[in-house]
């Protein structure tokens, strides 16, 4: 990662160069002179920036896919973003997260392989005493799950992964399925602990309440669609050309699309006790006149102006104008 300077240091540096203490010729020499990074082999770069900006599009689509499920689910507010998307071995991730923690450990056909959904506890607990009824204020609360709070939070997060479905069907037409629960990330062995994973980091916000999402996908699982990851693919995906037979079959179903034409003879406003008053044979004054042309609707809006008539003793209208956009706007 790249290392920032913060705002303490940045002003201790401009100090020292303004005091004579670093020479800033010596830095552009440094700058200069050829430099030698370090390599470790256990920290393999296996994700571009490229694989890692398609993750982070990708997966900023899920959170908002999961903040409408949750939302829905909970009925609360619920926030989640995407905090980080970076890659580290799989040993790191297992000590980086809680020893009680929530792992939906799930498969996503037609890739092989398993990956884990980790759920902070705040988070989860937060989540189950909202669905049992509470306020969802269950921050703090550290143990085992029982097996009815198991089979709740099963039912949560296997529907939670059609977020996961929809939001990669740019790249991929997945099918996650949940397949086990885990508490204890000791117990949970999915990949070598030296594998590079892609770790896809979510802040989550339930009511008062805030934690962790981390999504872990193992370099090995999606390592077969790995192209489609790239800046090249995503645009072409996204510019498909239809073939001619296509246009075709399209152009003949919108020529034999029907629509509905009604003729608007006139309005009138009139009071309720009118309306009730009303019988056969009285009359009704339009805001019409004789001499105007009626609007012919196509759908809800004017397209022409039309003259009243009779054609082989059936009531017709002939079409003398067209209404252009620009007027029908202005209506």
């Amino acid at each position: 990662m790249v290392d920032v300077l913060s705002q303490n240091e940045i002003d201790a540096l401009l100090a020292a160069l303004s005091s004579g203490e670093m020479d800033a010729e010596e830095l552009k020499k440094e700058e200069s002179q050829r430099k030698i990074r370090a390599y470790d082999f256990k920290r393999a770069v296996r994700f571009s920036k490229d694989h890692i900006r398609s993750l982070t599009r990708i997966h900023e689509n899920f959170a908002r896919y999961l903040t409408t499920y949750f939302s829905a689910q909970l009925r609360t507010f619920v926030q989640i973003n995407v905090v980080q998307v970076e890659q580290l071995p799989y040993d790191e991730f297992i000590r980086s997260i809680p020893k009680m923690t929530i792992l939906n450990v799930f498969e996503a056909e037609p890739l092989e392989g398993r990956m884990v959904l980790e759920v902070h506890p705040n988070v989860a607990f937060a989540m189950l005493d909202r669905l049992l009824g509470g306020s969802g204020n269950a921050a703090g609360r550290v143990q085992s799950l029982t097996e009815i709070e198991t089979i709740v939070m099963e039912r949560i997060f296997s529907r939670a992964f059609d977020s996961l479905q929809e939001a990669w069907k740019t790249v991929l037409d997945i099918r996650p399925r949940l397949e086990a629960l885990e508490t204890n990330p000791q117990f949970m062995q999915i990949v070598s602990p030296n594998e590079t994973i892609a770790l896809i980091s979510l802040s989550a916000k339930i009511g008062d309440t805030s934690g962790m999402i981390n999504l872990c996908i193992p370099h090995v699982v999606i390592e077969p669609i790995m192209p489609r990851l790239s800046q090249h693919h995503w645009f072409v995906s996204q510019k498909k050309n239809r073939a001619p037979e296509e246009v075709e079959i399209l152009e003949s179903r919108v020529y034999k699309t029907e629509l509905p034409i009604t003729v608007e003879l006139g309005t009138s406003t009139i009071t309720v006790h009118e309306f009730l008053q009303m019988s056969a044979g009285d009359v009704i004054k339009l805001n019409k006149k004789l001499n105007e042309g009626l609007d012919v609707r196509v759908g809800e809006k004017i397209k022409y102006i039309a003259n009243p008539g009779t054609v082989n003793g059936k009531m017709a209208v002939q079409i003398v104008d067209t209404v252009t956009e620009e007027e029908d706007l202005d209506e």
